[in-house]
């Protein structure tokens, strides 16, 4: 791969990357530690995520257990999930919270579907905004020492890095859309 090439196709599977942790975050039926990933807790003062502050687990597939390291966690990991937008209330039992994921309806999912399905336009408007911008820098070089069929040949190459990539984001979204309407 040219190297003029290789700074988009990093910047490109930045881009899915940022769409897999975006899709993680989805709760589908079942129950996915990854959910809690952007909730974080007030730990003596500064905001930290709730899997270094207690050790979470998936006993059954509709429930999430945390357990904290420190008793005195538990009404801050609480409260955290509660203002969160989470939409599942906590049971708390005094040394550890459950979570439990009621069976999703029909029409939410077919909501989290179209929710999947927009963020994975947005992945593939910002794969093809790298794209735009690598075509940009390569018409700049004309002129230099760069001749335009080498410009051509690198427009051509970031081209096919694009349709790669816009492809990955629609495994993705399929996948996903897949887990979502399972029932």
């Amino acid at each position: 791969m040219n190297e003029r090439v290789k700074v988009y196709d990093e910047k490109m599977q930045k881009s899915i990357h940022s769409l897999e942790g975006e899709l993680a975050t989805i709760r589908a039926g079942r129950a996915n530690p990854h959910v809690l990933d952007r909730i974080v807790v007030d730990y003596y003062g500064s905001p930290t995520p709730i899997q270094q502050v207690a050790n979470v687990s998936v006993p059954e597939p509709r429930m999430i257990q945390i357990q904290p390291w420190e008793k005195s966690m538990i009404r801050e990991i609480e409260k955290a999930i509660q203002v969160s937008d989470l939409g599942i209330n906590p049971t708390n039992d005094g040394t550890c919270i459950r979570l439990i994921f009621p069976e999703l309806t029909e029409e939410r999912r077919k909501e989290l579907a179209k929710d999947v399905k927009k963020k994975g336009e947005a992945a593939k408007v910002a794969v093809r905004n790298i794209r735009r911008d690598g075509n940009d820098v390569f018409k700049k070089l004309k002129g230099s020492e760069v001749s335009e069929d080498e410009i051509k040949d690198l427009e051509e190459e970031l081209q096919k890095l694009t349709d790669k990539y816009i492809k990955e984001v629609d495994k993705a979204v399929e996948v996903k859309t897949k887990e979502v309407m399972t029932v």
